[in-house]
């Protein structure tokens, strides 16, 4: 019996995932816990392994989009054919479907090509070519297929022009059913590289019948959201307007992001990837949260003295170690710091995982270091070397990265005392960790002696707790910096 291998859920927050390699080839047999696929998402890439055996019959093609429980492989028994295409729901718009095919069957029978195949009505197409047909105006009843069974693939689209024309607004203005999938509009400025969408955008558009390939993307991630697509019909509906862009609804930095470059620019970087990843999450935390900043000095002689002790002994954790379980232990005591804010209110939350920033050639990511608060140094200090590590060889996995609670970033390497670190969300704060220096104290008696001291740095979002109890909360963390064998 057929077995449908699909995109899997690998978080909370994973929506879809893009195949990056088959690791098995098509028709090669599979095994129950044999590694079939790697996938990528916006934070990793991550091997899957197959839960049960068959011959391997893909679906999706290598840099194809698939919406997590999408079917993108089979497996199948011996001698055993893939199930076809599942027809599309009957609904209003199934005759036009049909005569949309049978019109693409006219077309490619004058022109002494194949019809595309068709399921119910419905041209069997790879999901990627379907969203780039939908992005650049091409009527894939007229596009011959020339993959497995004459399955439309991307490479199909290559070539193939369109022309530019859409009833869309019109027909939002009169109230009329919008097209679902309007043909002959041209992509977003006719520039490369094509726009990206989201699966949530792609689903909305096709919702409420609107072109996708209409809507703006943002320009830093080169992507269009839910939220421009919304953003979108808003506009149309209010009547005669500017087309809808990030700047106009609230998603881009500032209207200045829009204009030219001053100079012609010597390069230029995408905003895509880990990059426009970053970039969307740090605005989006700026624009949802009333972040505020703190800073205060902790005294480091007895932390200086402990790690000397270990080292002598062995191995000894780093500074930014203690500051990360001083931390833990703190949250403990401030539980309103360990929450997030969600639809019911503010979410205190039981199990302290602090995520700790690691600087990347191409950006920043975030790993976790789980249950914090019950690891003494050593154990403690071991993992953080372990996360950084896998970090910067990127071999992290999904937990590696997702459940951080609260989170922990340094500059201190750079010679940083202070700055003003960005909540990385859905968290309520973050500490920001500056350099270990010597500073010159007065002391009781008229002397004057070095102290090692760093600042720490404390963002929180005000809607969550207030200044006392961010103030109280960093000086627990400089008393439990003072006797580091609260820390064990």
């Amino acid at each position: 019996m057929a077995r449908s291998f699909i995109m899997p859920k690998l978080g909370l927050t994973m929506e879809e995932g893009t195949i990056a390699e088959w690791l098995i080839g098509n028709g090669g047999d599979v095994a129950s816990g044999d590694i079939v696929l790697r996938i990528s998402t916006d934070k990793t890439e991550t091997d899957i392994e197959a839960t049960f055996e068959g011959r391997l019959h893909t679906v999706g093609d290598i840099g194809e989009t698939f919406a997590c429980g999408e079917t993108i492989a089979w497996l199948l028994d011996d001698g055993e054919e893939p199930p076809a295409a599942a027809p599309a729901p009957q609904a209003a718009g199934a005759a036009s479907a049909a005569a949309t095919a049978a019109a693409g069957a006219t077309l490619a029978q004058a022109s002494g090509g194949a019809a595309p195949v068709t399921a119910g009505g419905r041209i069997v197409a790879s999901p990627l070519a379907r969203r780039l047909a939908a992005e650049r105006g091409i009527d894939l009843a007229m596009v011959q297929g020339s993959g497995p069974g004459r399955r439309i693939v991307s490479a199909d689209l290559d070539g193939i022009s369109t022309t530019h024309g859409s009833q869309t607004a019109q027909s939002v203005q009169t109230g009329q059913a919008l097209p679902a999938a309007p043909a002959g509009l041209t992509q977003h400025g006719g520039g490369s590289p094509q726009p990206l969408s989201t699966f949530a955008a792609r689903s909305l558009a096709d919702l409420l019948g609107v072109d996708i390939s209409s809507v703006a993307p943002d320009p830093r991630t080169n992507k269009v959201t839910k939220e421009l697509v919304a953003a979108h019909v808003r506009s149309l509906l209010s009547g005669p307007a500017a087309p809808s862009s990030p700047a106009s609804t609230g998603t881009s930095t500032t209207s200045a992001s829009l204009l030219p470059a001053l100079q012609s620019p010597s390069s230029v970087r995408p905003l895509t990837g880990m990059r426009g990843t970053i970039a969307t999450r740090m605005h989006g935390s700026l624009q949802q949260m009333a972040q505020l900043s703190l800073f205060m000095d902790a005294d480091l002689d007895a932390v200086v003295a402990d790690r000397a002790e270990r080292k002598a002994a062995g191995a000894a954790p780093g500074y930014t170690d203690y500051v990360i379980a001083a931390a833990a232990r703190a949250l403990q005591e401030h539980p309103h710091v360990n929450a997030q804010v969600t639809d019911d209110g503010i979410a205190l939350l039981p199990e302290v995982h602090v995520g700790m920033a690691v600087a990347l050639d191409d950006g920043l990511i975030v790993p976790v270091v789980r249950d914090t608060a019950g690891r003494d140094l050593a154990d403690l200090a071991a993992e953080t070397s372990r996360l950084a590590e896998a970090a910067r060889s990127g071999s992290l996995t999904l937990p590696d990265i997702e459940g951080g609670t609260f989170s922990v970033s340094t500059l201190g390497m750079f010679g940083v005392d202070g700055f003003t670190p960005i909540i990385n969300p859905p968290n309520a704060a973050i500490l920001g960790v500056g350099r270990l220096r010597d500073d010159l104290v007065l002391g009781d008696d008229g002397t004057v002696r070095a102290v090692p001291r760093l600042t720490l740095s404390l963002t929180w979002d005000h809607r969550v707790f207030d200044g006392a109890p961010a103030a109280a909360f960093t000086q627990r963390i400089v008393s439990l910096l003072a006797d580091p064998a609260l820390l064990d």
